[in-house]
């Protein structure tokens, strides 16, 4: 464990608590409720003892626009299966509208990526396309309830698609344009839509990606599909034969009109693979998604109509439908498209200068790159504007925490987040009130009752558990798409805690009331922030001809570089040479995504197995990741036991080289 009594990396002013969110909303549950609080913890204990009260203090602090109120702040404390805000009536969409009514010239959304120059769209403009674009889908006969999907890049056009369907109560869905047909298709195909916005290409790494073959299939595939809206990106003039082009829907009524919706009415469908089958369809409501942003983005990450907010993402990740957000609080929000180390890794930092940031954010790989490319960001670019840096997707280590302090000063606040796709929402993160420690994240979120657990489910104090939240959050998945008895939806989470959420996650809670991630309990594929199954890796590898059976682990850990090796069983007669190895990256970057490329691929002769015939994922992922032999598998469940003396064999000679280098 860390030393008991470290120093804080950062502490904040008087000044700055003064001017945070979250002390004027202690101030106002002071004046409101009269109920006082000694610091940051005291208030996250209320907030779980007393949750309909906090929840109910959330809508009334950010004062959530409704046509009808609820009834009920929560039915009861059962997971899966809470309602909340039983009878309320509202639209996520709406509450974007209610911002710089009076000076509508400020930006909106900033945008730029590799294929276009810097975009400012004006709250004005925005407004006026939403309403627009909802109108246009409304004429097509879209209606409440319907799947809208998109296979668009982070750029303000499909945000403003976003919060059209939204205004409508249309459902979104989005897939990034890297993503190969079968991948996309895994996860449209499950949901039949109506409606589909597409782009023409991409461009990456200062490559052109035409994208025109892979929206013909996929128009081909989905056979719900009646309408196609293209948005021409690489190539003013392309076209694709039965698609409407983006501008065209500008053309329509901007008289903005926004569906009143239930609390639960579906908003999204989100995508977060397990380790078998197809990805899980994870539906999220307006109204969770809502007054769980107000709260995170708010509170935790101190946003508002001053701030321009950015978290670099693709659109096939949930940090996209985070930076949305965004907007709810009238932040300006900056979208980029494009390699962020192209031409160097400085690409990101330029733009933050460029757009006045107040926030910036992304995944924690990337700093971890910087940090070793040598970047100094403050010889780059100015960044005077800067007053928080945000990261995610994976653990983010105290080197980095200390690089980042060194060179972005100390008057930076480092929120590092935790939380997940299944959610839509941070469990652990950051805080503008309370001291930061390198490594460790400042604090428990609000109205979050999440704790280590230990295999009984007792709370651990200090101590690494699973990740555990015992109350439910109005974030929390209304559903699985197609799971009708809500089996997959139960499996996924409450199978192990009956009753309690198991994120599969490693947590420590330590003595300051900070947590410390240390990767996934699980075995599906957590590659820089981008959760994928591994059964979606086995399909697109063991089609090749040439491999028998394979197996992948992911030994991402705190401190460690992402690591994911591939094991291949090869058929006789055939040999891994380069030739091999390089058709299997291939065809898993097209397929599914370039960040899914393994690190290494290597031969065995078979794959561990249960008695019953199930890879034995988790037990390769322990050896690998330095755990003895009879602690992870026993021989009298194997089909196969002898084969697990390759993979403790690997863990031994892994350990000795990083021992040495």
């Amino acid at each position: 464990m860390a030393e008991n009594n470290p120093s804080p990396l950062w502490t904040p002013s008087p000044e700055r608590i003064a001017k945070s969110r979250m002390h004027h909303y202690m101030q106002w549950l002071q004046q409101d409720k009269k109920l006082n609080f000694s610091g940051y913890e005291e208030l996250w204990q209320w907030s779980v003892d007393h949750l309909e009260d906090f929840w109910e203090s959330i809508w009334r602090y950010f004062d959530i626009r409704h046509s009808a109120p609820y009834s009920k702040v929560l039915d009861s404390h059962k997971m899966p299966g809470a309602k909340w805000f039983d009878g309320a009536r509202l639209n996520i969409a709406e509450q974007v509208f209610r911002f710089h009514m009076e000076d509508a010239d400020t930006p909106a959304i900033i945008g730029k990526s590799e294929a276009r120059a810097t975009v400012s769209i004006t709250w004005r403009e925005m407004r006026r396309q939403i309403a627009s674009v909802a109108n246009a889908l409304r004429e097509m006969g879209v209606q409440p309830g319907d799947r809208v999907v998109s296979y668009m890049p982070n750029v303000p056009e499909t945000v403003i698609a976003f919060y059209a369907c939204a205004s409508i109560g249309a459902v979104w869905s989005s897939c990034s344009p890297d993503m190969g047909t079968p991948s996309v298709l895994d996860r449209f195909g499950q949901i039949a839509p109506k409606v589909l916005f597409a782009v023409d290409g991409y461009r990456y790494g200062g490559k052109d990606f035409d994208r025109r073959d892979v929206v013909a299939g996929l128009v081909q595939s989905l056979p719900t599909l009646e309408h196609v809206v293209l948005l021409p990106y690489l190539r003013q003039d392309a076209t694709v034969t039965g698609a409407r082009l983006w501008s065209e829907l500008l053309d329509a009524d901007s008289t903005p009109r926004f569906e009143q919706l239930p609390f639960d009415h579906p908003l999204w469908v989100v995508y977060s693979s397990g380790t078998t089958g197809m990805p899980k369809p994870i539906v999220h409501g307006q109204g969770g998604t809502l007054i769980e942003a107000l709260k995170g983005h708010g509170l935790h990450g101190d946003l508002g109509e001053q701030d321009r907010f950015m978290w670099f993402s693709t659109t096939g990740w949930i940090m996209w439908n985070s930076q949305v957000t965004g907007l709810l609080l009238g932040s300006t929000i900056a979208v980029y498209d494009g390699n962020p180390g192209y031409p160097d890794l400085g690409t990101l930092w330029k733009f933050a200068d460029e757009a006045r940031l107040t926030v910036f954010g992304a995944g924690a790989a990337y700093y971890a790159n910087c940090m070793k490319a040598g970047i100094e960001p403050r010889k780059l670019a100015t960044l005077d504007s800067l007053h928080t840096i945000g990261s995610t997707g994976s653990p983010l280590s105290a080197e980095a925490f200390t690089w980042i302090y060194e060179q972005l000063g100390p008057d930076i606040l480092l929120s590092s987040i935790s939380g997940g796709t299944d959610v839509a929402a941070s469990f652990v993160g950051g805080c503008p009130i309370v001291p930061l420690y390198a490594g460790e994240m400042q604090c428990r979120c609000l109205g979050i009752a999440v704790y280590a657990m230990d295999d009984a489910g007792k709370p651990l104090n200090d101590e690494v558990g699973e990740l555990v939240v015992t109350k439910p959050m109005p974030s929390m998945p209304l559903f699985f798409w197609n799971d009708p008895e809500g089996k997959r939806y139960h499996d996924s989470y409450f199978d192990t805690y009956d009753g309690w959420w198991r994120h599969g996650d490693w947590l420590r809670i330590t003595p300051r009331g900070g947590a410390i991630i240390y990767g996934r309990s699980d075995t599906t594929i957590n590659r820089h922030g981008v959760r994928m199954g591994t059964s979606e890796i086995y399909r697109v590898v063991e089609a090749m001809p040439e491999i028998l059976d394979s197996l992948v682990v992911d030994l991402e850990y705190l401190g460690r570089e992402s690591y994911m090796p591939l094991f291949v069983v090869l058929r006789p007669g055939v040999s891994l040479d380069a030739e091999l190895v390089r058709r299997i990256n291939d065809n898993i970057r097209t397929a599914l995504s370039a960040r899914h490329v393994p690190n290494e691929v290597f031969v065995v002769n078979e794959i561990p197995r249960t008695l019953s015939g199930k890879k034995m994922e988790l037990p390769v992922k322990k050896l690998m990741l330095g755990m003895a032999v009879d602690e992870v598998a026993s021989p009298d469940a194997m089909s196969n036991p002898g084969s697990l003396a390759y993979f403790v064999e690997l863990a031994r000679r892994r350990a000795q080289s990083q021992a040495t280098a």
